[in-house]
């Protein structure tokens, strides 16, 4: 959806200093037992805008000059002005959440060590009507939730096989056996905490890719609960930009326009049908019965109003 909010107003400093005294140590709730709260942030928006501008103070420059280069340089994708700011976080996290977080390296973390402490005693809970089933057009990502009756009894279970892992786990450290050994068999939903600390323009990259309808549920909400609820309140003019140009944006591929050249030059009008569509599509993905470069051209072209589902053919995109 566009956005359509007016031109967000950068705090004064003093107003920048409430914020951020009020938003630090503030644990916003993710999941059942997660959080994720601000610990520091150096720079604003300013400092983006210093940094392209390769001078010191205010100067006599607008707000509307700075919010203009903070667009050019988030449209033109020159990053390195966002690497001048940088956010810590800490947050508690289920281990299998974790993972995925922690493939994005360019960060510095220091997490929990459950060879030096007893290990968190809490693991994310699945209720009923959370259990979602196997995307069938993708093989990593999930469709929509079973009926709360069918989860009940994989929830009754999950219950079960968390407190027996517990259980076993201090059965373990009741005998003397070495923390770092017992805890070998606790579940990938056990919470564990950390320190997290990026630069803008990392922070950026993780959250446009976490923020997507695409990204497993659980971290999107984490990624959600960072951006909206931290990120845009101290850098609102980052964040805007951020918003338009990648969060809400689209990326057209060479083969993507070829596609919109060969759609609009021809006599199917617009929006143009399924059978339409597979007559423009790229040549070779013609022979290929599942193609997820064809499947995401669709989906596009969907988005911009380009084609309609109107199920004219037998071999749909999807």
């Amino acid at each position: 959806m566009p956005n359509t909010s007016p031109m967000p107003v950068p705090p004064s400093p003093a107003e920048r200093h409430q914020l951020l005294d009020g938003l630090r140590w503030q644990k916003f709730p993710v999941l059942d037992d997660g959080h994720v709260a601000l610990v520091d942030c150096m720079g604003d928006d300013g400092c983006v805008v210093q940094a392209a501008r390769v001078s010191y103070g205010d100067g006599t420059r607008k707000v509307s000059d700075d919010r203009q280069l903070i667009r050019y340089l988030m449209r033109h994708a020159h990053t390195t002005p966002f690497e001048m700011a940088e956010l810590k976080f800490v947050v508690r996290v289920p281990m299998d959440c974790w993972r995925q977080w922690v493939r994005h390296r360019t960060a510095n973390i220091n997490e929990y060590s459950t060879r030096y402490s007893l290990a968190i005693d809490s693991m994310q809970a699945t209720h009923d009507g959370e259990w979602r089933s196997q995307a069938s057009s993708n093989r990593q990502g999930s469709d929509g939730c079973l009926v709360p009756t069918a989860g009940h009894r994989f929830t009754q279970s999950e219950t079960e096989l968390q407190s027996f892992s517990r259980r076993v786990y201090e059965e373990r450290l009741e005998a003397g056996i070495a923390r770092e050994q017992a805890r070998k068999d606790l579940p990938l939903s056990t919470y564990t905490e950390a320190y997290w600390k990026v630069d803008l323009h990392n922070l950026f990259h993780f959250l446009a890719l976490r923020m997507d309808s695409h990204a497993q549920l659980e971290i999107r909400q984490y990624a959600t609960t960072i951006g909206e609820q931290i990120v845009k309140p101290l850098f609102p003019l980052c964040w805007e930009a951020f918003v338009d140009y990648r969060l809400q944006s689209t990326r057209l591929t060479r083969l993507d326009q070829e596609v919109i050249r060969r759609l609009t030059s021809g006599s199917a009008g617009i929006p143009a049908g399924r059978n339409a569509f597979l007559a423009a599509q790229e040549p070779s993905w013609a022979g290929l019965d599942r193609c997820r470069e064809r499947d995401e051209c669709w989906e596009k072209l969907l988005a911009l109003g380009l084609v309609k589902d109107d199920q004219s053919s037998t071999i749909p995109p999807r």
